[in-house]
C-alpha cells in the first residue's frame, strides 16, 4: 500500500463539498441554486479556471524573477466559455496577464507568458486539450 496522500471531496450535505489536497489544504465547493446548492463555495469548473490561472501565474513570476525584472504585482484575468451540450466542458480560454514593476522589458514578459503556456503549465496544458487558449498580457509602470 501507498503512503502517497491523496486528494478528497468530501460531501457535507446539500450540494456542498469540502475538497482536500494532498498537501493538507481545503476548499469549498457548491453547486448553483438551479442544482440545489446554496452558494456556500466556489463551482468545481471555477476552481479548473483558477488552477489554470494560478499555475501560469507562478510561472509567469519565477521566469520574471529570473530575467531580473523588477515586478511588483501581476494578476491574471480569466475569461472563458462553455460548450452548450454535455459535457459542458470549456472550449475556449482568454487569459490577460497585467504585471507591474519598474522598466519593465515586453519581450519578457510575452517570452514568460508563452514559456508558462507551451512548456511548464500543466494546468493549461490540460486545459488546451478542449479548449483554444489564447493570452494578452499589459505592462503597467509602478510609481517609483
Amino acid at each position: 500500500m501507498s503512503d502517497k496522500k491523496l486528494a478528497r471531496v468530501k460531501w457535507a450535505g446539500d450540494m456542498t463539498f469540502i475538497g482536500e489536497s494532498p498537501s493538507g489544504h481545503a476548499v469549498v465547493m457548491d453547486s448553483g441554486s438551479a442544482d440545489g446548492g446554496r452558494d456556500h463555495g466556489i463551482r468545481p469548473m471555477e476552481m479548473l479556471l483558477l488552477g489554470m490561472g494560478g499555475c501560469a501565474s507562478i510561472d509567469v513570476i519565477l521566469i520574471l524573477k529570473k530575467a531580473r525584472q523588477k515586478v511588483v504585482d501581476a494578476w491574471v484575468d480569466l475569461d472563458a466559455d462553455r460548450r452548450e451540450e454535455m459535457p459542458r466542458y470549456f472550449n475556449k480560454v482568454h487569459a490577460k496577464f497585467t504585471v507591474v514593476g519598474h522598466d519593465l522589458d515586453p519581450r519578457h514578459v510575452e517570452r514568460a507568458i508563452q514559456l508558462s503556456m507551451d512548456k511548464y503549465c500543466s494546468a493549461s496544458a490540460q486545459l488546451a486539450a478542449l479548449a483554444e487558449i489564447t493570452t494578452e498580457f499589459e505592462i503597467v509602470e509602478a510609481e517609483k
